[in-house]
């Protein structure tokens, strides 16, 4: 059977999520499809590499215990944003709350059970502020109808898979249908890298996409990640994009910008907004009602 990917090429034409990561991010259980990282796949070198970054970013418990995560996806092509989201995720439950605008510049909200798939969406005011936040005096949000409804619930299952993984992908090393291969060391600015090769053998649509963390000897972080998609002109140099910035939130790190020079053109990924929490009211992923203007006014941070 053949599945249809979830590649969206965003505004800056890079945004580019394999078919395997879309199977173990949203954990599909489909028949074939590995269910856990096979460590007899791959190179013990990588697996150990891999190993060492997790533990710098605070661990494996640490992860496990991270549930709610609410960040901000930027994009910006030479200081210009283009592109800006929010997310409020439930790790745990697979609750979605997605902010986002229509090309005609309308604010939209979506509530979402990311594991079903089942939610709803609903209009904001147009004043209303791109986080959520209540804007004095405006109408309150309307219920978009279904068939309607679906293109924005589409985007936003989608735009999940893609930008939690620009967030978090050195968390996501040893998942299911991953390959990892040790593929040399690399000194940069004087700094001395591992470089492991992730590949997405026998899961996917896409399977000679590589990629390559770039995992500093002395920290055990990754500094830098490079990619040659299958559908790159032969000979294609790498994509490489430096993370800069590394912050604590929580129990764990998260890295609050990307950076690539592309085309004569330098292009970030920024999370303005880059939050961790231990507790959130469940009425976030039930109301399209705005959020609080801090939003940690009203939950208890991570710790």
């Amino acid at each position: 059977m053949r599945l249809r990917p979830v590649v969206r090429r965003g505004v800056c034409g890079f945004l580019v999520i394999p078919f395997a990561v879309w199977l173990s991010w949203a954990g599909a259980a489909l028949a074939g499809t590995p269910t856990a990282f096979d460590p007899s796949t791959s190179d013990p070198q990588a697996v150990a590499i891999a190993d060492l970054l997790l533990g710098a970013l605070g661990g494996q418990q640490a992860w496990e215990q991270t549930r709610f995560v609410y960040f901000a996806f930027d994009v910006e092509r030479d200081s210009k944003r283009v592109a800006h989201r929010t997310h409020l995720w439930d790790r745990w439950d697979g609750r979605l709350r997605y902010q986002s605008a229509e090309k005609d510049g309308a604010p939209f909200v979506v509530l979402l059970n990311v594991n079903t798939r089942a939610g709803q969406a609903f209009r904001l005011p147009r004043e209303a502020a791109a986080d959520g936040t209540p804007v004095h005096g405006s109408v309150g949000a309307a219920p978009i109808e279904s068939a309607a409804a679906k293109p924005l619930l589409d985007e936003a299952y989608e735009s999940w898979i893609n930008d939690t993984y620009w967030l978090l992908m050195p968390y996501k090393m040893k998942d299911p249908g991953v390959r990892l291969k040790y593929a040399g060391e690399k000194t940069i600015a004087g700094a001395e890298y591992d470089l492991v090769e992730l590949t997405f053998e026998d899961v996917g649509l896409t399977p000679r996409d590589r990629y390559w963390a770039h995992v500093n000897r002395k920290t055990h972080m990754m500094d830098r990640w490079s990619y040659v998609l299958q559908d790159d002109p032969p000979g294609s140099e790498p994509t490489v994009w430096d993370w800069k910035g590394w912050t604590r939130r929580g129990r764990i790190l998260l890295c609050p910008e990307k950076v690539s020079e592309r085309k004569g053109a330098t292009v970030k990924i920024l999370h303005p907004i880059m939050e961790v929490y231990d507790t959130v009211p469940d009425a976030y992923f039930a109301s399209p009602a705005p959020l609080p203007s801090s939003l940690a006014d009203g939950v208890k941070p991570a710790s």
